[in-house]
């Protein structure tokens, strides 16, 4: 198994949003990507950032997702977070 761990500053208030599309938009897009397992979203308490994990069967399937989805992804996230993904 493989993890993936991605985290990011979020705007003001969008922690709920964030997760809310996270749950509605997101997952539905990694369920297509082969060996795609199932991920978690974590918000910190003061709504400041959010961290997300996502399992894999193997490296190289999170690999190719980072290639062809995360860009998607990426969009999805974007009104919600107030800096890059690392």
């Amino acid at each position: 198994m493989f993890t993936r761990i991605i985290r990011a500053p979020l705007k003001p208030g969008q922690g709920d949003a964030c997760t809310r599309v996270v749950e509605h938009k997101v997952m539905p897009l990694l369920h297509k990507f082969k060996g795609f397992r199932d991920a978690t979203i974590l918000v910190s308490t003061d709504g400041k950032e959010m961290a997300g994990i996502s399992y894999w069967d193997r490296q190289e399937d999170a690999e190719a997702y980072e290639k062809a989805g995360s860009a998607e992804t990426k969009k999805l996230l974007e009104p919600f977070i107030a800096g890059p993904l690392e």
